[in-house]
């Protein structure tokens, strides 16, 4: 049961209402789902927020709900059909919804109505239709259907509900039973409503005699319009409209775009300027002209240049940089940008955002920047029609307008944080901008003519491409930006961050120092990172304190050392694996990727008598669960020629332990490091402490190539590992590790777990 408010409902009327109260749209939901069928009962108060059952009348309506349309702001606009009469017997259900027990009262058969019955159907009839003559909001054209109705009820019901009168009487007549009793009613009704028409129109008559309403307003107006030229604002109006077709000779707009314009200027002067319409009018031409149609900036692309600026404004990054100059190289030589749209990949800070602006300043065009993160709205992309209060451009044009060229670099940032709900798919919004064969015309729903985007140079940034749609990725071009190594963050801070945090901190040079050992601490020990945002904030955190220290103490220098760090900072937040002790049994060092760089993995392996149980603990995810197995079938299929007893899986419990054990772990990287472990316990055989390894095994003994390598020497030049196993397919990688940490280390390729034991095992 759904309460109404200021609605009474009769059987077989078909009309529509909306609801939004929280039961209500309970109850419908319920009726949706069951059989479609709900008791429609008039609130006595239709100010009642939240009726109880002695708030509304018992007689109601049965109807069947035709159709259901959700509305902004969570209400719901219904269609039903009256079916019959109904009463309630029981309330059944007060909460989360009403639910009632309804005694339906369907019409008795039709059969032929009496001569008495007839002579009032006649009359009733009658008098509606002079109730319609005076009465000026009914539509006249409801008479030949209700003419048409041979059911006496069913007429008083049709009359009743385009009636103007009270809904207490509708109630009353809803109420009523008996037919003939019913029309009788109604045509009391009428009578009543047609002798209080006729007095209203009588007084009508009389106050029309001076002056009728046009008259008066035509009057008012011309009041006003005199006021207003004796003020000068007619002439202001005037004045604005020719220097809006001034503006829009100089602009040579395409000939559509200049006639829907041309149109709206002449609708603006003729409106009157105090006009709600007028203002809107006067925004949207404003907004036209101010778009930069054919301003463009003077690009000019020269490489040597703007690799010198790639290179002061970033450090490191060469494949990058090289890819964005071929970029810059092929839109010099073709003079277009059509082609693929870039996409930067990469962690938080490593300069996905710095990198766009560097590329607008090195070719001298305007920089624009759009975040998408969190969007959900189409209308964010390509506006609001012009339709809706307050309707302003989508924030593509509003930002090109702002820029003032129509040619700029256009930074969509996170693009894969877009969201969707039901106020469209802004991804699919974008397919348009960012597709050069479209881009060319793209049609803002608030300007309604095509504006051309095709000479915007489109960048896009992303920290991952799993959750950006495939169509929007199928038309970019995706370039992975990784994480700086220790030694480009060292270099960072010492030429970009240590001084500019100086410089903001109102220091000079000769106030503090900090040694490079003291930026390698706070690399290793304070933060984690593939960027280099928390970097930052600890210099800057050292200005702070050595700033404070100036003012209080008067000193005029300080230095920071790895020694004095920790007084500055506190204690250490990380720490570092590093290879100490003896050669052991059963421990060999892994590598790992993280999304903050690579690390070590000290896998531990220890066999004790038992019944063959595997046990693997340190939050190891599947692919690492498998890699274990997978090396345990591999060394029962050589456990002859590798002098392990055969028969070791059913005597011995094995168990492989990865510290730190809080920290989840997972993927193929350090198969070959487990199995190694592993057969360094069964045969009682140290691994040396001073290699690292890292690869995918296979069933076979295979080594196969995992990913991460550049970032995994790092970890292992860090740790003091002097020689590292990787996979022969990974030789390429070897080239990415930076030319000083090669030359530290000894690399040995594999192709199979022999080979990796020969290098791992001690003789």
């Amino acid at each position: 049961m759904i309460p109404l408010r200021g609605i009474c409902v009769f059987p077989t009327m078909v009309l529509h209402f909306d609801i939004g109260r929280e039961k209500s749209i309970q109850a419908l939901e319920k009726a949706m789902i069951m059989n479609q069928r709900i008791f429609l009962a008039t609130q006595k108060d239709e100010n009642t927020d939240l009726p109880t059952i002695g708030d509304f009348y018992q007689v109601g309506t049965i109807a069947k709900i035709k159709q259901m349309l959700k509305l902004p702001g969570d209400s719901i606009r219904v269609l039903v059909e009256g079916v019959s009469r109904g009463e309630i017997r029981e309330v059944v259900l007060e909460v989360p919804y009403f639910k009632c027990r309804v005694v339906a009262a369907p019409e008795p058969e039709s059969e032929e109505p009496s001569s008495r019955t007839t002579a009032l159907m006649r009359a009733t009839l009658a008098s509606f239709e002079e109730y319609l003559s005076l009465h000026t909001k009914i539509a006249k054209d409801v008479l030949p259907s209700i003419s048409s109705i041979n059911q006496p009820g069913r007429m008083a019901d049709l009359i009743t509900s385009h009636l103007s009168i009270r809904l207490q009487e509708k109630q009353e007549v809803l109420e009523c039973y008996d037919v003939y009793e019913r029309l009788e009613k109604v045509n009391q009704i009428l009578i009543r409503e047609i002798e209080i028409l006729h007095i209203e129109q009588d007084i009508n008559s009389k106050l029309k005699t001076a002056i009728n309403k046009h008259q008066k307003e035509y009057y008012l107006r011309e009041q006003l319009r005199v006021i207003q030229d004796e003020l000068g604002q007619g002439e202001e109006v005037e004045d604005e409209v020719d220097d809006w077709n001034k503006q829009l000779k100089k602009l040579k707009l395409p000939a559509k775009t200049a006639e829907k314009v041309s149109k709206e200027i002449k609708r603006f002067s003729k409106l009157q300027p105090s006009s709600a319409e007028s203002s809107v009018i006067r925004t949207y031409v404003e907004t036209i002209l101010a778009l930069p149609w054919n301003k463009a900036a003077k690009s000019n692309i020269d490489l040597k240049k703007a690799e010198k600026i790639l290179n002061t404004d970033h450090y490191g990054l060469e494949k990058v940089k090289e890819r964005v100059l071929e970029y810059l190289a092929v839109i010099q030589l073709s003079n277009s940008i059509k082609g693929p749209i870039l996409c930067l990949v990469g962690p938080p800070g490593v300069g996905k955002t710095s990198i766009a602006r560097s590329v607008a300043r090195a070719i001298n065009r305007d920089f624009v920047r759009m975040s998408l993160g969190g969007v959900r709205d189409e209308a964010e992309i390509r506006g609001h029609r012009r339709t809706y209060i307050g309707a302003i451009p989508g924030r593509v044009i509003s930002s090109i307008k702002e820029a003032g060229t129509n040619n700029p670099v256009f930074l969509f940032d996170e693009v894969d944080k877009i969201g969707t709900d039901f106020k469209g798919d802004p991804a699919s919004a974008l397919l348009e901008v960012l597709d050069p064969e479209q881009n060319k015309e793209f049609m803002d729903h608030y300007l309604e003519v095509p504006f051309d985007l095709s000479k915007v140079m489109f960048i896009t940034t992303a920290n991952t491409i799993d959750t950006i749609p495939r169509p929007l990725l199928d038309r970019m071009e995706v370039i992975h930006v990784s994480g700086y190594t220790e030694e480009e963050k060292v270099n960072i801070a010492e030429k970009y961050l240590v001084p500019k945090k100086i410089k903001e901190h109102g220091l000079k040079t000769t106030d503090i120092s900090v040694s490079e050992a003291t930026v390698r601490d706070l690399i290793n020990y304070y933060t984690r990172e593939s960027g280099v945002r928390n970097l930052e904030r600890e210099i800057a955190n050292l200005c702070r304190k050595v700033a404070r220290k100036i003012v209080s103490n008067k000193e005029k220098s300080y230095r920071i050392t790895p020694k004095n760090l920790e007084s500055y900072l506190g204690k250490k937040r990380f720490r570092y694996d590093i290879i100490q002790g003896e050669n052991e049994v059963g421990v060999t060092t892994g590598l790992a990727w993280t999304r903050v760089g690579g690390d070590t993995l000290f896998i531990e392996t220890t066999c004790v008598p038992g019944t063959g149980k595997l046990v693997l603990t340190g939050q190891l995810g599947e692919v690492m669960q498998e890699s274990a197995k997978a090396g345990i079938s591999y060394i029962r299929t050589v456990a002859k020629k590798l002098g392990i007893a055969e028969d070791f899986y059913k005597t011995q419990d094995l168990h492989i332990h990865i510290p730190e054990g809080a920290t989840p772990k997972d993927g193929p990287s350090a198969g070959v490091t487990m199995c190694t472990a592993i057969i360094s316990t069964l045969t009682n055989t140290p691994v040396r402490k001073d290699i690292a390894m890292t690869g995918e095994i296979t069933l076979r003994g295979k080594v196969l190539p995992v990913g991460g390598i550049r970032e995994k020497v790092m970890a292992a030049h860090r740790a003091g590992i002097t020689k590292i196993l990787l996979p022969v397919d990974n030789e390429r990688d070897i080239e990415d590790i930076p030319a000083n940490i090669r030359k530290k280390l000894e690399f040995v390729l594999i192709k199979t777990i022999d080979e990796a034991l020969e290098h791992a095992l001690v003789k």
